[in-house]
């Protein structure tokens, strides 16, 4: 039994990942990491291009197999109950791979029914998240034929479409303009005032710090700071806090030519 699910008590660690380790040939994406997430949180996971991040939320999400270490997912063993895991849980991974012949309205009905909804429900629904995610009217259109935006949008809609305990998010506001960040947002707290957890990666550092309540950085694959934002940010901007726990030097930028 995982240590966040003894008996008789409440579930408090909505994802607990232990001496991860994952290569990719020589490369070592992951060394060692641990990451606990708290149920119920909006919980940001920040760092430079390769640190690992969107490995790390594979293997958490049962995307990726670890070479080594142990995730639990709302008290499951990802790798021991992938199935009841994955029923828990929705994803939307950076790489998008979506049903690009099916409009955008049948494929939030499609996967409702994979849910296991019924279809009223399903239909239902997915006529609700179009019309909040201001894609009604792109509802009747092949997904091959939306811009990146629109694929993001659908992409979450499937995602929430079944109430997930856990939301598993690698950049989800890239190529979504600011109008469309500000209706994801909503939604996604949401779902977190409903009990959920959201668990998402991105370089914004900005949304990061104003939409999540904890934070995690991570670094040549592994966690180099954590806590709850306020406590981790202590009246700093994240980014400086990032840099800071990164290593990274003041930027300077050495070019004569370029200023006065």
């Amino acid at each position: 039994m995982p240590p966040s699910a003894t008996p008789g008590s409440r579930l408090t660690n909505a994802v607990e990942l232990r001496g991860i380790e994952k290569s990719f040939g020589q490369k070592r994406a992951v060394d060692s990491l641990n990451l606990i997430v708290p149920q119920g949180t909006f919980f940001g996971v920040v760092g430079p291009n390769g640190a690992g991040k969107s490995t790390t939320l594979k293997i958490a999400s049962g995307l990726l197999r670890p070479d080594a270490g142990t995730a639990i997912v709302d008290g499951l063993d990802v790798w021991s109950d992938t199935r009841a895991v994955k029923q828990r849980i929705g994803v939307v991974p950076e790489d998008l791979r979506l049903f690009e012949r099916l409009t955008g309205r049948e494929l939030l009905e499609y996967v409702g029914l994979l849910r296991g909804l019924d279809r009223v429900v399903a239909r239902q629904r997915a006529d609700e998240l179009l019309d909040v995610l201001d894609l009604t009217e792109a509802g009747s259109r092949l997904i091959i034929d939306y811009s990146a935006g629109m694929r993001k949008k659908a992409a979450l809609g499937a995602a929430v479409l079944h109430r997930p305990k856990v939301l598993f998010l690698d950049e989800p506001f890239e190529s979504v303009d600011p109008l469309s960040v500000r209706v994801l947002r909503a939604l996604l707290e949401r779902l977190v005032e409903g009990g959920a957890t959201v668990v998402f990666s991105s370089h914004v550092m900005e949304v990061v710090e104003r939409l999540c309540d904890h934070v995690a950085v991570v670094h040549a694959g592994n966690v180099v700071a954590e806590g709850p934002t306020a406590e981790l940010c202590d009246q700093r901007r994240l980014e400086d806090v990032f840099a800071a726990a990164v290593g990274a030097e003041a930027a300077a930028v050495d070019l004569d030519w370029l200023g006065p």
